[in-house]
């Protein structure tokens, strides 16, 4: 088990950032959140979780131990394989999916693609006993503040979700006076928006 990662950032990715580690390049898959702190270059440690199948080795790295336990505890879930449980880390934060679970939120849930409305009801009820209280009192549920790029990162992350082209263009068009209205637009929010705005055209 690879607990975390701790090294230079050698490359990033619209879903993944590549940590160098002892002379070896480690490639992660992370949330646009995550992957939204990081800097080329720049030193960075991601709590990591290694997601092993017949065919591939996948490390996913997360800003904290907590949104790591989270992935693992969302897995527990029948029919939720670790790229939903990211989609959900993607749209929200940790303490927001255990206070849409504690509030049984099926809204929350949905906003998440590849999830409909049975199957937020499914899983609010198998995430009922598993995910625990919110730790917060309150407060921004998602997103870390980023001063530039931010219609970047919400396309690049809209497209790693599954979304077409087309599709993610015409949601970061749809928040951009969502995001020209705040001096420091946040990726996490504006992707929550865009993901409305998508859900409602679809």
């Amino acid at each position: 088990m690879i607990a975390f990662v701790s090294g230079p950032v050698a490359a990033l990715a619209p879903d993944a950032a590549v940590v160098e580690v002892g002379g070896i390049g480690m490639a992660v898959q992370c949330t646009p959140n995550t992957l939204s702190t990081l800097r080329v270059g720049q030193q960075a440690k991601l709590a990591t979780s290694l997601v092993v199948r017949e065919d591939s080795l996948t490390l996913y790295g997360f800003a904290d131990d907590d949104e790591r336990q989270t992935f693992e505890l969302l897995q527990t879930a029948s029919g939720v394989g670790p790229r939903l449980a990211q989609a959900m880390l993607a749209v929200h934060s940790p303490d927001a999916l255990r206070r849409a679970v504690a509030t049984g939120d099926e809204k929350a849930l949905t906003a998440v693609p590849g999830i409909g409305k049975k199957g937020a009801q499914k899983l609010l009820l198998e995430y009922k006993d598993r995910l625990g209280e919110p730790l917060g009192t309150g407060g921004p549920a998602i997103g870390k503040a980023v001063t530039s790029g931010w219609s970047d990162q919400l396309h690049a992350a809209l497209i790693g979700l599954g979304y077409a082209t087309r599709e993610a263009d015409e949601a970061v068009a749809a928040v951009t006076p969502q995001a020209e209205a705040s001096e420091k637009p946040q990726v996490g929010q504006l992707l929550k928006a865009a993901l409305q705005t998508l859900n409602r055209t679809r």
